[in-house]
């Protein structure tokens, strides 16, 4: 097996409650799935909302499943454009994090906190894990390979579960950076 893995960009989107979304969309509500993503049971929706901060608003898609704590995971370049210092954070550490505010075509959901940039990480098996010789919040340094802007990004946590299924995420701003287009593949170097 190859010890390369599969970057992908993870645009700006939000996570929701089973709350959240029924005043977003209205009682009832359902996630409807429009794509399955590559981490199982994950997909995204047709559904969208306005993310809107002091500065400004913009559209952001659902990911679904339903979560237990709503989240909204933008690029610096999209968090400063609305005017929210957001951190840079794993996905779930959201405790003090920026706010904004979600708003769907049924209703509006202020957000005391929630609004991070994610962390750039690689969702591995343990199997996946054991063959890249790391561990579960290890953090290391990847080099992505592209066409014309190949670089070396560092501080990348290993997420370790065999819920997930072998992937980078990285955001807009760092795939843009990366120059990635098409399949990019990445893979872990040691200095």
């Amino acid at each position: 097996m190859s010890k390369s893995f599969i970057v992908e960009t993870s645009a700006r989107h939000v996570h929701v409650t089973k709350e959240a979304l029924a005043v977003l969309f209205g009682e009832g509500a359902k996630l409807t799935n429009k794509k399955d993503l590559s981490q199982p049971g994950q997909f995204a929706c047709e559904e969208k909302v306005t993310v809107v901060g002091p500065k400004g608003q913009l559209k952001a898609s659902i990911l679904g499943p339903e979560r237990s704590a709503c989240q909204v995971e933008l690029s610096a370049t999209d968090a400063r454009s609305i005017g929210v210092t957001a951190p840079v954070r794993e996905s779930g550490d959201i405790a003090g994090s920026a706010g904004c505010k979600l708003v769907g075509p049924a209703g509006e959901v202020e957000l005391t906190e929630g609004v991070i940039i994610a962390k750039r990480h690689i969702h591995l098996t343990p199997a996946d894990a054991a063959e890249l010789e790391v561990a579960d919040k290890d953090v290391v340094w990847v080099r992505v390979n592209s066409e014309d802007r190949s670089l070396i990004f560092g501080d990348v946590v290993c997420r370790v579960s065999d819920k997930f299924a072998r992937a980078m995420h990285i955001d807009t701003d760092e795939s843009n950076a990366a120059g990635c287009k098409g399949t990019v593949m990445g893979e872990i170097v040691r200095f």
